[in-house]
């Protein structure tokens, strides 16, 4: 599910790939290859004009690494926006702080992990 994504935001996405940052490279050691119950994640994937940094597409759930330039009130807004055209397109999203990545590993992943649980249980409902 790309969302109709540009051309421009797959190159973006293609050059966010290249350059993660440390937070997002310490996530996807967890994310990757079906490590975290049994769910592929993609990394920096295009939405409409967005790149979600890690996404489930089983589950509709992107994860979000987020630096110190999301404390910014403009950068706020701009996220805020972002998850709510998200969220109307029954996308799910959960971000974290780059710093709680790196210095609260565990928590993050557990927050992942009962997220993951959750939207199974409601999949299987719904089956």
């Amino acid at each position: 599910m790309h969302l109709h994504a540009r051309p421009s935001t797959f190159k973006h996405a293609a050059t966010l790939r290249a350059q993660m940052t440390p937070a997002e490279i310490v996530l996807w050691e967890h994310l990757r290859e079906r490590r975290m119950e049994g769910i592929r994640f993609r990394r920096q994937h295009p939405f409409s004009r967005y790149v979600g940094d890690f996404y489930a597409h089983s589950l509709k759930l992107t994860i979000e690494a987020d630096g110190a330039y999301h404390d910014h009130p403009t950068q706020q807004i701009y996220d805020a926006d972002r998850t709510e055209n998200l969220n109307q397109r029954r996308i799910h999203v959960i971000r974290f702080s780059n710093h709680d990545i790196l210095h609260n590993l565990q928590a993050v992943l557990d927050t992942i992990r009962n997220k993951i649980i959750e939207l199974q249980k409601s999949k299987n409902k719904k089956a």
